[in-house]
């Protein structure tokens, strides 16, 4: 090898790097990871809640109109009450809720 070669071969050593650049500390999370990990454990928010509780509380009210022979115009006023009601609900609430 040339002593020019050589020279920038040297550059390279591990403890002439450590001076230039910090060693990279190895428990240290990257920020792609961490922006991962928090949508795996976000919590569940208003959307979410109305969602699930949407289905099972239609059919309940159905099951509780159907029970009660109410009219059919009664029954339809109910459902789209409990719509928009749930609707409302997932809507409401605080600005930085509805942007997750």
């Amino acid at each position: 090898m040339t002593p020019r070669a050589d020279h920038r071969l040297r550059s390279l050593d591990r403890e002439r790097m450590y001076t230039i650049f910090a060693p990279l500390d190895a428990d240290e999370r990257l920020p792609r990871e961490l922006l991962l990990e928090s949508r795996r454990h976000r919590s569940v928010g208003r959307r979410e809640l109305a969602g699930a509780l949407w289905l099972p509380a239609l059919c309940l009210v159905m099951v509780v109109l159907g029970w009660g022979r109410m009219d059919s115009a009664i029954s339809f006023g109910v459902v789209v009450l409990l719509f928009v009601t749930f609707g409302v609900f997932a809507f409401s609430g605080r600005r930085s809720d509805r942007q997750k």
